[in-house]
């Protein structure tokens, strides 16, 4: 059977409805059938093009077939470049290892041994709970409330989305989730975690360690203050616990600089990357672990994707372009422009609207307004031709993370759209 298409040669989406799991969700949000990408424009079958603030989910920080990166996978692949090599030696390899400490670690006093667990974020976070408790030799573990840290068990067990949590069917288990300051504004989560570790009558067992994200991205773009990244630097110090930083989505200069967490002068002792280190898209996670706690054993750890060359060679060009075009410079100037444009444009809607972000990764938190207020707002952006998504606590936070590359006419006129839909469904309530 060939593929199903209109008498106009459009592709159907009945082939999708009628074969693929029910499971599929992006599609349901944007039904169209795309057909080609180019820096920050999606563009569909028909022709028609998007500007894209969902950014592959943060995967695709510099862009949609970033020249550069892409030229170096193609030159790869007509060589006759290794593809699959599991965890074996291979030149690809060795020169993203040595661009990822040279370029990266090192400049920033960092000293990391670099795990590679499989090619999704949720392969490097359950890699970081395994070492955490390994290391410790206790199960118990620490995660924030709002926390998102992948769709496998022992990631779905520091995970507080119930929808997902729920849908595992087994009971997870030998985690204390804790507020995270961005939703307890006037309460000392630091001082809540203090008291649960000393107090031998809170019920809490002795935790590894304790998985944040300095920017919560699914949890609706709840940023941690950088005393309160130092404050939990101590008090793991002092309760003997490791500090894992899920940097999945916020890494790679999405939030300024290469790493979130930089901001706050920290260093945790495991960071779990993946999303945009594949460079232009391509399957890619890393676990780093400080010296001292590299401690599984060969083969206690390992996936058959874990060895995708064509990641190696994307993710080294993709750290080569950020250090030649000063990335992170460019984040923090993009993040400047969209936190003026929000500051100018949503109190003209309502005041009491909140907009907040990091780099180029921010949220408007629509709660106040009836539930599906935002689901309607990310449909009318479709149909103006723009694509976005929804976050936070029943997808009340409008999720803004275009491209870092993203030219400033394009960002300005993604915002507008924004702006021109938001204030399109309001009026409408």
């Amino acid at each position: 059977m060939g593929t199903e298409k209109t008498n106009k040669g459009l592709m159907e989406t009945t082939v999708f409805e009628k074969y693929e799991s029910n499971v599929r969700s992006y599609c349901r949000k944007y039904p169209t059938v795309f057909t080609k990408a180019k820096g920050s424009i999606l563009t569909d079958q028909t022709g028609k093009e998007y500007i894209d603030f969902l950014c592959g989910a943060g995967a695709c920080n510099y862009g949609h077939n970033n020249d550069y990166i892409k030229s170096k996978v193609i030159e790869y692949l007509q060589s006759d470049g290794l593809i699959h090599g599991l965890d074996m030696y291979s030149a690809a390899k060795a020169e993203f290892i040595e661009t990822l400490e040279n370029k990266i670690l090192i400049p920033r006093g960092f000293n990391y041994k670099i795990l590679f667990p499989g090619p999704t974020g949720t392969n490097a976070v359950e890699a970081a709970l395994k070492i955490a408790r390994k290391v410790k030799g206790r199960s118990h573990m620490l995660a924030l409330m709002g926390g998102f840290h992948g769709m496998s068990l022992g990631s779905l067990a520091v995970t507080t989305e119930r929808v997902a949590r729920d849908a595992c069917g087994v009971h997870l288990s030998d985690v204390t989730h804790v507020p995270h300051p961005a939703i307890f504004k006037n309460f000392d989560t630091i001082d809540y975690i203090e008291t649960i570790l000393n107090n031998d009558h809170s019920g809490v067992d002795k935790p590894a360690g304790i998985i944040i994200e300095s920017v919560q991205g699914e949890g609706g773009i709840n940023v941690l203050p950088a005393q309160w990244l130092k404050d939990i630097r101590a008090l793991c110090d002092r309760h003997d616990m490791l500090l894992i930083a899920d940097e999945i989505q916020s890494d790679c200069g999405r939030c300024g600089a290469f790493f979130s967490f930089e901001r706050a002068g920290i260093q945790p002792d495991i960071v779990v990357m993946a999303k945009s280190i594949g460079g232009i898209g391509l399957p890619a996670a890393i676990t780093l672990v400080k010296p001292e706690y590299d401690v599984l054993q060969p083969g206690e750890h390992n996936g058959t994707f874990r060895g995708f060359q064509p990641s190696f060679i994307a993710g080294k060009a993709a750290i080569d372009y950020f250090v030649k075009e000063h990335i992170d410079e460019m984040a923090v100037r993009k993040g400047e422009i969209i936190a003026k444009f929000l500051s100018e444009h949503i109190p003209l809607i309502n005041s009491e609207i909140e907009c907040r972000g990091l780099g180029v990764m921010w949220g408007i938190d629509m709660r106040d307004y009836p539930l599906g207020t935002t689901q309607a707002i990310r449909k009318k952006c479709f149909e103006n031709g723009l694509i976005l998504e929804l976050s936070g606590s029943e997808d009340t936070v409008i999720k803004i993370m275009p491209a870092i590359t993203i030219d400033e006419e394009t960002l300005v006129k993604g915002l507008e759209i924004v702006y021109k839909s938001v204030k399109e469904i309001i009026q409408t309530l």
